[in-house]
């Protein structure tokens, strides 16, 4: 399964979010550091999902990277979040 897969998999199952969305913006990062021949390094995902409200700005990322397990997170170079609540 590819990583963007992955991502959209585990967050939808933990958040049921309203909003979600999966970018593989690896191509933009060509010659950077952390890209990889074949992309899936670098994401960014946009979420809005009910339980984030009453949550700070650290607690909505911790909760992110916490879905989305160490396993996942350790195969991704970047990952930018734009959460809401």
């Amino acid at each position: 399964m590819a990583v963007a897969d992955e991502i959209e998999v585990r967050l939808r199952t933990k958040f049921a979010p309203q909003t979600l969305e999966v970018h593989d913006e690896s191509d933009q990062h060509i010659g950077h550091a952390g890209y990889r021949e074949g992309g899936e390094s670098h994401f960014r995902v946009v979420i809005a999902a009910a339980e984030f409200g009453p949550l700070s700005r650290i607690e909505r990322h911790r909760a992110v990277h916490a879905a989305l397990g160490p396993d996942l997170v350790g195969r991704i170079h970047a990952l930018a979040l734009q959460i809401s609540g």
